[in-house]
């Protein structure tokens, strides 16, 4: 009984692009164009999987050598610690001998190992034996531990060459003791070991350079079967090929969205090219009357019939032409083209059925609207509203009256019609749908696919129904203003 629309139109928001404007943002990024960006860095230019397995092998690398670090620390402080254990150790051996009077000094340090080099110092600065020759020296330090100046502490002396570690401590009767053991042999463990650590790390870091590429060119599979995918879209236009990757991951979901995206770009392939066989189909009927009866002009006719021809001429080339503009006005999208404005819709209402009242002077209109602002185009809410407006004088009886009412943003306009058979009515935005009773009526069954364009371009929401009693309702429902 209506005209309807397709439903391949799903854009939500508001390309305001002139097709010139849309088609050299097309031109630059798809033929070699330039475009405003930052400019590519030798980081940026490296595939995708050569970064990960950098920044992975960067990150193992930081870890690995943070815990050689640490390790060498441990292993240090592990074995200087027990080199100043066995010092302190032998400090309170020889306090011991000293007391019981069993001490029986200390002989030169030969080789600096065990038995430790043992020094004693009294408060006056005398060293039994005394330094020279084969012995530590003494540091100034060790008068003050024993006249009880100072705590005990641990130094770092030499005889000759040979590297030793020593330690006072108090022994009591103003006197100190300095033992000293040879270090050398701490100080190689402790380069060794720092060598090893070093040379582990730096395997782990290959290590983690090898596993971070393969790790990244593994997890990175699904992505290249992404864009192959893509590639092979772009180069044969077919929307039909699909990607499945198992799993509930984010490249599978990623794939789930790119599959949803061709779903919705095939079903728009699919409408645009339906669009252009119903267009097709439907400009063949008329384009066929108009060259008929210009061959009959041609021939010798009487006035009248000539009258009458003319006459027919003229109503299937307005036809026609509203099927054009109807073509051209779906062609244009969902989307306004062009600014939006806050457009008074109240006074487009008025406008329109002001205009409609003089097309249609069988029909009656009872109007009743409040001051309404919506945020739109007002040219094309005007169409959808004189789409409407026509739908229901159309199927309106002879002195027939159609309602239009604005209230709460919502448009409704209703006919006393003989309504939508409930098989036609979930068809009724389809595009060149025509019920049965209305088929013998002008019109292109483009009118009603306009209106839902509009109203989805405006974020409207349209649905027709059963009027109580007769007729049909239409309801346009505009969104909320933000606050």
């Amino acid at each position: 009984m209506a005209e309807g629309t397709g439903r391949d139109g799903r854009r939500q928001g508001r390309d305001r692009r002139s097709p010139a404007d849309a088609t050299a943002a097309a031109d630059a990024s798809g033929s070699g164009g330039t475009t405003a960006g930052p400019k590519p860095t030798v980081w940026t230019r490296w595939p995708l999987r050569v970064r990960l397995a950098v920044l992975t092998a960067v990150v193992v690398a930081g870890a690995v050598l943070a815990g050689a670090g640490v390790a060498f620390v441990v292993v240090r402080h592990t074995l200087y610690g027990e080199l100043d254990g066995s010092l302190t150790r032998e400090a309170t051996r020889v306090e011991r001998q000293i007391d019981r009077n069993t001490w029986l000094g200390s002989a030169e340090c030969v080789y600096a190992t065990a038995p430790a080099c043992v020094q004693i110092i009294d408060a006056g600065g005398g060293v039994d034996p005394e330094p020279g020759g084969l012995r530590p020296e003494v540091p100034g330090t060790a008068v003050e531990v024993a006249r009880g100046e100072r705590d005990a502490f641990f130094v770092d002396t030499r005889i000759g060459d040979i590297p030793l570690r020593g330690y006072v401590a108090p022994i009591g009767g103003d006197r100190a003791v300095q033992v000293a053991i040879r270090s050398d042999r701490v100080k190689a463990t402790v380069v060794d070991v720092g060598t090893r650590l070093a040379l582990a790390g730096a395997i782990g870091v290959v290590l983690a350079g090898a596993l971070g590429y393969l790790v990244a060119r593994t997890g990175l599979r699904p992505v290249a079967r992404l864009t192959r995918t893509a590639e092979t879209i772009a180069a044969t236009r077919d929307p039909g090929h699909r990607i499945d990757l198992p799993g509930n991951d984010e490249l599978a979901r990623l794939a789930d969205s790119f599959n949803t995206m061709l779903d919705e770009l095939e079903r728009s392939v699919t409408a645009q090219r339906r669009l252009v066989a119903d267009a097709s189909h439907e400009l063949r009927t008329p384009l066929t009357g108009l060259r008929t009866n210009i061959d009959l002009l041609a021939r010798d006719l009487p006035p009248e019939h000539r009258t009458r021809i003319h006459g027919t001429l003229r109503a299937q080339i307005t036809e026609m032409t509203g099927l054009v503009n109807d073509l051209i006005e779906l062609a244009r999208g969902e989307a306004p083209e062009g600014r939006t404005e806050d457009v008074r819709l109240d006074e487009v209402v008025e406008h329109c059925v002001d205009s409609e009242r003089r097309n249609r002077p069988g029909v009656r209109f009872d109007v009743r609207v409040e001051p309404t602002v919506v945020v739109g185009m007002p040219e094309r809410l005007a169409r959808a509203i004189t789409n409407l407006l026509d739908n229901a004088a159309k199927f309106s009886p002879d002195n027939g009256e159609v309602e239009v009412r604005l209230t709460d943003r919502e448009l409704t306009v209703r006919d006393r019609g003989p309504g939508i058979a409930p098989d036609d009515l979930p068809h009724v935005f389809d595009r060149f749908y025509r019920a049965r009773a209305a088929r013998g009526l002008p019109g292109s069954g483009l009118g009603l696919a306009i209106v839902r364009q509009v109203a989805e371009g405006h974020g409207a929401a349209l649905r027709a129904e059963p009027a109580p009693g007769v007729g049909t309702v239409f309801r346009m429902s505009f969104p909320a203003e933000e606050s």
